[in-house]
């Protein structure tokens, strides 16, 4: 007889639950409400070209002084589209008030404002 033993299921570091919309996963209900809200701007022709997990560059790959390959650096934005109204282009983080205190997160929010002009809107 074969007894398979499984570790009990740890509850989401921030307590969040994944959820599957058009899909696309997203990692909170938070984040899956406001996907709905873009889509309804959207349809509305408020915004366009709206994208879920766009990634954007922050540090190229480079080579340390021992010739070893540091990885680039990227942020993931959870959300970026063009405001139809202004033209420009919004990113889009959905935080709750303890993960956007986290320092690495602070760190890549200030990287994209300088690397890439964008503020990052958190929601």
């Amino acid at each position: 007889m074969t007894v398979q033993w499984h570790a009990p299921r740890r509850p989401p570091k921030y307590r969040n639950e994944k959820r599957v919309v058009d899909g696309h996963t997203f990692d909170s209900a938070k984040e899956m409400r406001r996907y709905l809200i873009l889509k309804t701007l959207l349809r509305a022709g408020k915004i366009s070209d709206l994208q879920c997990q766009r990634s954007f560059e922050l540090v190229p790959t480079q080579k340390n002084s021992r010739g070893e390959t540091e990885v680039c650096v990227r942020y993931v934005a959870d959300f970026a589209y063009i405001d139809n109204t202004t033209g420009r282009t919004v990113v889009e983080d959905v935080k709750s008030d303890l993960t956007k205190k986290l320092p690495i997160y602070i760190i890549k929010r200030k990287l994209m404002l300088q690397v890439h002009g964008i503020t990052i809107e958190e929601v």
